[in-house]
């Protein structure tokens, strides 16, 4: 039911990454190509990585994935993985292949001494919110997450001030 993703998977991949955005309203902000998710997963130096939920019914049909990284925690020592994105197909929801896809990803982090798995959330998004805490997931309310794009990472990335 879930595998690692093979570089065949990129143009799958790639459909559930736009599937997911229009899901969360945000469609016309996807810019990434088939040949950035190949590199970034499957390049010299890959960058991320990415599991596969399939149908059994379907031949093994790539239904779901979750795209996540390493990240560091400076406080425990050690890294942890951040999961970038989770989707599963709104037909296919409800078979467990959410809760397997973070099952692997959380036996990852035990088999290799990592120490958290984390990820964000859209606030609006309750069943996803439900599903999470009714792993133990809990929300991390004291946190708020910023994030520099565009114009601004380019200002400030070239020596200039932010926004």
């Amino acid at each position: 039911m879930i595998r690692t993703a093979t570089p065949e998977d990129v143009p799958v991949l790639h459909a559930l990454v736009r599937d997911l955005a229009a899901y969360e309203k945000a469609l016309d902000e996807v810019v990434v190509t088939q040949e950035q998710l190949r590199e970034a997963l499957f390049g010299d130096r890959p960058a991320a990585y990415a599991h596969v939920a399939t149908a059994d019914d379907d031949g093994g049909e790539a239904i779901g994935f979750a795209l996540w990284f390493l990240n560091f925690s400076t406080w425990r020592g050690v890294h942890g993985i951040y999961l970038e994105d989770l989707y599963v197909r709104p037909d296919r929801r409800g078979g467990g292949h959410g809760r397997a896809l973070l099952t692997e990803l959380a036996r990852i982090c035990v088999e290799r001494g990592y120490q958290r798995l984390e990820w964000s959330v859209l606030d609006w998004n309750a069943p996803s919110i439900a599903f999470y805490e009714s792993l133990g997931a809990r929300p991390q309310d004291e946190w708020t997450v910023y994030r520099l794009t565009d114009g601004a990472l380019a200002r400030l990335g070239s020596g200039g001030r932010g926004a």
